[in-house]
């Protein structure tokens, strides 16, 4: 059963390398900015979400650890932040080592996430996921989450350009 631990000062740093590489590359295949734009994009929103880092103020930053070889290791990170007016969380990030991924870790999560949330009283678990990731979508529907909307988005850049 996957456990819950907060995110400590010290693993903060491979965290951040972890999220931003992770996250540039989904700015860059999203949104189509270069490398060098998305890691600088990643780089500050992270920065903006997290200003004080794993102490910041109304945010959750979890490591996820599973009993796995007869010891527990560390097999992701939870990072989300309760609504306590709406009862609601908003997960920011969720991921599951690779080398851990296929062992249904992601699912375990998801329910001690749950139980963990309705045992404080919370009554909805809200979250986005990028539009290319298949895998991650498949999990929240096979674990009993919706659609509410849908992201787009349009480059504009040069349309002055071809407007006569």
């Amino acid at each position: 059963m996957v456990s819950f631990r907060p995110l400590t000062e010290d693993e903060y740093p491979a965290y951040l390398d972890y999220f931003i590489d992770d996250y540039a590359g989904e700015i860059a295949t999203n949104f189509g900015l270069s490398q060098h734009d998305s890691v600088a994009r990643a780089k500050q929103e992270i920065a903006e979400m997290l200003p004080e880092g794993v102490n910041t103020h109304g945010h959750v930053l979890l490591s996820l650890v599973a009993p796995i070889d007869q010891s527990d290791r560390h097999v992701g990170y939870l990072c989300y932040k309760p609504d306590t007016m709406m009862r609601s969380v908003f997960i920011y990030d969720f991921h599951i080592f690779t080398s851990c991924q296929g062992q249904g870790l992601g699912k375990q999560t998801l329910r001690a996430l749950e139980a963990h949330l309705c045992e404080k009283g919370f009554k909805e678990i809200r979250l986005r996921v990028a539009g290319d990731n298949a895998r991650a979508r498949h999990l929240y529907e096979s674990s009993g989450f919706g659609i509410t909307g849908i992201n787009m988005s349009k480059s504009i850049v040069g349309l002055a350009e071809k407007t006569p």
